[in-house]
């Protein structure tokens, strides 16, 4: 991986583009079930057909899928990491890091070097959110890290939307998020 960039106290391995400025948060469980398999997968081929870069958090189950996603239907993704640009968490998601430096960036607020330590998730759900113009909570479970996403992005007026069908989606549906039943709803909605 080359072309290491810092860009305002983010680092920045990749290419950010004036395109990826219509970008798209998608998020959810690291459990991902088959449904929410199914779901990230058809939610992110529309949002990459209308031209949205998708950005997550390089997880496992729903941000894996997305990134995945984008890459396969060659549209732009966007990688925060919750720890040092150099050190990729999980390690099973290395070939995809480096998939994802070639049609989008990796991008972290922690110098090189730093682990991916519990609190630094929440710092990157927040850099997730400043870099969306809004956020797709997918599935996951009522107290998750997904919420924090959810709850950056309403403090920072940033339009939440919610697959009803799990926990939290659920539950923030309840809390007065957009509720999106299908893909073109939620492009049409955008």
């Amino acid at each position: 991986m080359s072309n290491l960039q810092q860009k305002d106290e983010l680092y920045v391995l990749g290419e950010m583009l004036d395109r990826d400025k219509k970008a798209v948060a998608v998020v959810g469980s690291r459990l991902i079930t088959p449904r929410g398999r199914r779901l990230t997968t058809l939610f992110t081929e529309a949002l990459v057909e209308a031209g949205y870069t998708i950005v997550s958090g390089l997880a496992r189950g729903v941000d894996s899928v997305a990134h995945t996603t984008a890459l396969e239907k060659k549209g732009r993704t966007i990688a925060v990491l919750g720890s040092g640009i150099d050190v990729i968490y999980p390690p099973e998601n290395k070939a995809l890091a480096e998939r994802i430096t070639k049609n989008g960036a990796l991008v972290s607020p922690f110098p090189k070097g730093t682990p991916p330590r519990p609190e630094n998730f929440l710092a990157r759900n927040k850099i997730v959110v400043m870099l969306s113009v809004a956020v797709l909570v997918v599935e996951g479970k009522r107290r998750s890290g997904t919420l924090s996403t959810a709850s950056h992005a309403a403090n920072e007026g940033v339009e939440v939307y919610a697959i009803p069908g799990s926990e939290a989606t659920d539950w923030l549906i309840n809390q007065g998020v957009n509720s999106v039943a299908t893909p073109e709803k939620l492009v049409e909605s955008l």
